[in-house]
């Protein structure tokens, strides 16, 4: 197979991409069959020493609230507090699209290859399942926030030492169309140096 084939529309498909957030996303999210592609899309990033230096964990329908839960309780469990708005919010926080798909940074130690190049290809899986899900007609965020460092939260989903949450990536459908947000300036971050 050649890779040297001029694809514009995969341009365009980039170009146009961008989060929606995941409290405005409406039904329905990715199905079985697409939710495979969408993450068998994330698994092609770059991967020096091919570690796959990653991990998806997928939350949809009950799993969601049973998520929330998990959250809550490692808040409790960390700040004491047993009631607030705060908590209120993380334990909804799972709930706020169809399908959440959490990736955990899980850095290998079978080749000699850089921590920080295990945890950026994490970061490239993230993109790669937001642009994958736009082929595929749907919307989607990466987002962060207390949970994904939180420790009992990932003690809670047994994830392996030194493993990090590299995002809680949500997807649905949009609902009404988002506004284009503002983009850089390209000459504030372009620097070509010269050839001679």
């Amino acid at each position: 197979m050649s890779l040297n084939i001029s694809n514009p529309e995969t341009l365009d498909l980039i170009m146009c991409r961008r989060s929606v957030v995941a409290r405005n996303m409406v039904p329905p999210g990715p199905d079985a069959e697409a939710l495979q592609k969408i993450l068998t899309a994330g698994m092609r990033v770059p991967d020096h020493g091919k570690l796959a230096p990653w991990r998806f964990l997928v939350f949809q329908g009950a799993a969601r609230a049973r998520f929330g839960d998990l959250i809550a309780d490692a808040y409790t469990e960390e700040t004491g507090q047993t009631s607030g708005p705060t908590l209120k919010g993380l334990r909804g926080f799972p709930a706020q699209a169809p399908v959440l798909v959490t990736v955990a940074s899980v850095p290998s130690d079978a080749k000699p290859i850089p921590d920080w190049e295990q945890r950026l290809s994490a970061g490239a899986v993230c993109q790669t399942l937001l642009i994958a899900a736009h082929a595929l007609g749907y919307v989607g965020q990466w987002l962060t926030g207390w949970a994904a460092y939180s420790d009992g939260v990932h003690r809670r989903l047994e994830l392996p030492e030194g493993a990090r949450i590299a995002g809680f990536l949500f997807f649905g459908s949009q609902g009404e169309a988002p506004a284009e947000r503002a983009r850089p300036a390209f000459d504030d971050i372009v620097t070509h140096w010269p050839e001679d």
